[in-house]
């Protein structure tokens, strides 16, 4: 890894991580994207795991006294059922299924409330969540508009959205950290070192968009998150249909 490409991966964390601090998701939709551009499948998911596992984590540790943990604890039931799942069909990622899937995304975040009306507040639809979030999660990276129709429509105030979810995605980027860690062999000392120096630049990211969040009206917030989200997925759908074409 050259030195240009590791100056702009930091640039790259702490930027995303703001964005997640913020908004609670889109920032790990970027920071994917821009691991896929150079590591394996397999390494670019572990990889923005690791990060984002610090990322969520810091700004679960910031939001701490917001968590609802009988939500996170039903969540996390539904994440492991989906992951002995994938681990027993021996489920391999590959790139093109990765980008068209996440750039599909992003439509769940404009399906009427009247539809599909979604609330992680409640048991059962926390335990969906966390199977379809988590699985979703592991098998392409990042499952950010798969929770969020979860949280959109609850009557949880953002900072409650913001904290519970990020100690949700702490516990689904610890579990694909996990499920991907052979891929993680492929990468050299010098690439291991430029992960270990981006954990500060995405603590301080993610504690710039706490920041922010606090000034930020709950109808500003969700409104701006489907925009973020959209655009971001339809980059994805774009790149993967060009991969099968």
């Amino acid at each position: 890894m050259s030195l240009l490409v590791g100056v702009a991966m930091l640039v790259a964390v702490f930027g995303t991580s703001m964005i997640s601090g913020i908004f609670g998701m889109a920032g790990g939709l970027i920071l994917l994207g821009i691991f896929l551009l150079i590591l394996p499948v397999g390494t670019a998911i572990a990889v923005q795991g690791i990060i984002q596992l610090i990322a969520n984590g810091s700004r679960a540790f910031f939001s701490r006294a917001y968590i609802d943990w009988r939500v996170l604890g039903i969540m996390t039931l539904g994440l492991l059922t989906a992951a002995a799942i994938l681990f027993i069909v021996r489920y391999t990622p590959d790139l093109a299924t990765v980008c068209i899937t996440i750039g599909l995304l992003p439509i769940l975040l404009w399906i009427p409330q009247s539809w599909l009306a979604l609330d992680a507040s409640k048991p059962h639809h926390a335990f969906i969540c966390g199977f379809l979030g988590g699985g979703i999660n592991l098998a392409v990276g990042v499952a950010g508009p798969t929770i969020d129709m979860f949280f959109i429509r609850t009557p949880m105030d953002r900072r409650t959205i913001i904290a519970t979810k990020a100690a949700a995605q702490v516990v689904n980027h610890a579990g694909k950290i996990i499920f991907y860690w052979n891929a993680t062999m492929v990468l050299a000392p010098a690439e291991w070192a430029a992960v270990a120096l981006a954990a500060p630049f995405a603590i301080m990211g993610t504690s710039a968009g706490h920041w922010v969040l606090q000034r930020l009206t709950d109808a500003n917030f969700k409104r701006w998150t489907r925009l973020i989200v959209t655009a971001i997925g339809t980059f994805y759908l774009v790149r993967g249909i060009l991969l099968v074409i």
